[in-house]
């Protein structure tokens, strides 16, 4: 299976909104300030619905906060 890695840019856009602090991200969707670490640094993968949360508290696109870095074979990619 290929290595896939999802880079955001949660710490840079929290200093960007008035320095938000982990916690009061945390609290804004409903998550611990354990995560929010865990986010930043890269050892967690937010589900599907959290990351879309993040990117509203930010009122950014997705794409804006996160970024998906790997590429899928073409004997994995879905069929039309």
């Amino acid at each position: 299976m290929d290595k896939v890695t999802i880079k955001n840019r949660i710490r840079e856009l929290r200093f960007a909104n008035g320095e938000m602090t982990q916690q009061a991200l945390a609290d804004s969707v409903g998550i611990t300030r354990q995560t929010v670490i865990a986010l930043e640094k890269n050892k967690y993968y937010p589900s599907l619905e959290l990351a879309f949360r993040i990117a509203q508290i930010f009122k950014r696109p997705l794409e804006d906060v996160f970024e998906f870095q790997g590429h899928v074979s073409e004997s994995k990619k879905a069929k039309p």
